[in-house]
């Protein structure tokens, strides 16, 4: 998935289809989640692009070095400032971007409504932190949109930046089988998802409820939103 050197973006880049660009450190981590199941026929479909960009071949120094001591003296190394801006504005002179997104634990959380608003954008950059994290003044002048998937830590950004691509390229229209499945997940309408049967029928004793072998789509649908409305109370009622 990774872009070759002199390629023209934005000519070759076919009207529809959304764009994501990765740069990373590791892109072997993000080769393998992004290969398979719903992002592979996504990309198979020309729905979606990935490319990945590893930042170490942006790097001037001799031995490819993107991190430094931080200023002030502390713990831990910092992503390193030209680097990244050698990066960043070689894809921005192929490509123009809708939001620059960081991955870093201290950004706003993904939810599902900021996945739904992702998802009709056209072009995303997406940034991966290391490291104790990146020179300020990139957050300072570059990013406008920055991302956490939770309230916890990771070696990098890469696992976050694979959740958020995976969760804004499922809805992409045409992507999934079932056009309609992706609006009964769970969060779309601030609600967790009903629980769902398959056959058997009935196994060990243990039966599938006598509403949805009923046929009739309107209580099935009443008792899904009852359900529904009924686990979320019970497990998350901050959402209500």
């Amino acid at each position: 998935m990774s872009i070759k050197p002199g390629v023209q973006l934005d000519k070759g880049h076919k009207t529809g289809i959304m764009r994501i660009d990765i740069i990373t450190v590791l892109p072997e981590l993000l080769e393998s989640p992004l290969s398979h199941s719903i992002m592979k026929r996504a990309q198979a479909k020309e729905l979606l692009e990935v490319h990945l960009h590893p930042l170490r071949e942006y790097s001037s120094l001799k031995h490819q070095q993107v991190d430094d001591y931080q200023f002030g003296g502390g713990a831990g190394m910092v992503m390193m400032l030209e680097p990244i801006v050698n990066c960043i504005e070689s894809l921005q002179a192929k490509v123009k971007y809708d939001e620059i997104i960081y991955m870093t634990p201290d950004g706003e959380t993904l939810n599902q409504r900021m996945a739904n608003q992702l998802s009709m954008k056209g072009n995303l950059l997406i940034l991966c932190g290391h490291y104790k994290g990146i020179d300020q003044r990139i957050r300072d002048h570059f990013i406008t949109k920055e991302i956490s998937i939770g309230d916890y830590v990771l070696s990098g950004g890469e696992l976050g930046a694979a959740v958020l691509v995976d969760a804004i390229g499922r809805l992409l229209p045409g992507v999934l089988n079932d056009e309609t499945s992706a609006l009964f997940d769970s969060f779309q309408d601030n609600l967790l998802a009903p629980p769902v049967y398959t056959r058997p029928v009935e196994f060990r004793g243990w039966k599938v409820p006598d509403i949805l072998l009923s046929g009739d789509h309107r209580k099935i649908d009443e008792w899904r939103h009852q359900q529904a409305l009924d686990r979320t109370k019970a497990r998350r009622p901050d959402l209500l």
